[in-house]
């Protein structure tokens, strides 16, 4: 592979890492919240019996001076704080693919969305605190420090798999954070919010992310401009990418010729038939962009924002 091929190449794949970074997942799944939140329930005041705990593993951490609330879990912590299932969880190292498979589907309360009831609360205590405490009876000597180790390890892999499930959507992920961090910057947009999906400007447009296209700015309804995102690196697929993309763009300039239309793919994704497909579509793509560029080329982000309008 030609050398100047080859560093296009890492570049590309050392941006999929970035984008990919589990830290963003540390802050979307809000740990470090629960954590603290947590650590300030008075668990001396609980009602420990009954909830799988052995003996040996419960001593265990007693004597290390570590808050029981802090390792196993307790029914009232997982009714009153929202998404505790998932610490507990994380900290028992299983994923909430087997734990569906024993029956007990955590997603919705680990997102908050639902609280469980005292009976499922009390079901998922117990199963957790059952691999916790073998977790800790595995051990000879247990050090506090092994707790966010273990919650690390599977927070690592869930975001992993969550990345896997989701192929491609590293650059979109990445890209839309650019542009609510330029929102936020204008007091548009409260800071730290991550799932804004519409938003009001302030000349009365409206910015829109969804899946067809990723990004739209609407004006009465009227679309202003539209961004289609393909964050795919292996050339292979390419075609398919970019063809479902100029579909969704074209749709959007026979609703509105006069609309931009935004197309933001890797330099180094693009074969030369996918370039031949795109010279043939200027009358449908008006911007082309890398994501690479907008996201570390600060002058190619102020392009990018001038022609949102943002």
């Amino acid at each position: 592979m030609p050398k100047k091929l080859k560093d296009a190449y890492i570049e590309a794949w050392t941006f999929d890492q970035f984008a990919k970074s589990a830290h963003r997942k540390l802050h979307e799944w809000k740990l470090l919240e629960i954590t603290d939140q947590i650590n300030q329930v008075r668990g001396e005041t609980l009602n420990w019996d009954n909830l799988n705990i052995s003996e040996q593993a419960w001593n265990k951490v007693i004597h290390r001076g570590i808050k029981p609330v802090v390792v196993y879990a307790h029914p009232i912590v997982l009714q009153t704080v929202p998404g505790s299932a998932g610490y507990y969880r994380m900290l028992a190292m299983v994923s909430q693919k087997s734990m569906k498979q024993i029956g007990i589907n955590l997603d919705s309360y680990e997102a908050g969305k639902l609280i469980p009831n005292e009976k499922t609360a009390i079901s998922i205590a117990q199963h957790l605190n059952r691999i916790i405490s073998a977790l800790i009876e595995a051990d000879m000597v247990i050090d506090a420090r092994e707790f966010d180790l273990w919650r690390g390890m599977a927070a690592g892999s869930q975001a992993q798999g969550s990345w896997q499930n989701k192929k491609g959507v590293s650059a979109e992920v990445a890209i839309r954070e650019v542009v609510l961090q330029r929102l936020q910057a204008q007091e548009r947009v409260p800071v730290g919010e991550t799932n804004a999906m519409r938003i009001d400007l302030r000349d009365g447009r409206v910015l829109v992310f969804a899946d067809d296209p990723d990004l739209a700015i609407y004006e009465d309804n009227v679309p202003l401009v539209a961004v289609e995102i393909k964050g795919g690196i292996d050339p292979a697929g390419v075609l398919e990418r970019i063809g479902a993309a100029l579909k969704s763009l074209q749709r959007i300039r026979q609703e509105n010729p006069n609309s931009v239309a935004v197309l933001i793919l890797h330099d180094v994704s693009v074969t030369e038939q996918a370039k031949r497909d795109l010279e043939r579509s200027t009358g449908t793509v008006t911007h082309l962009f890398s994501p690479k560029a907008i996201l570390e080329d600060e002058p190619e982000r102020d392009r990018f924002f001038r022609v949102l309008g943002i």
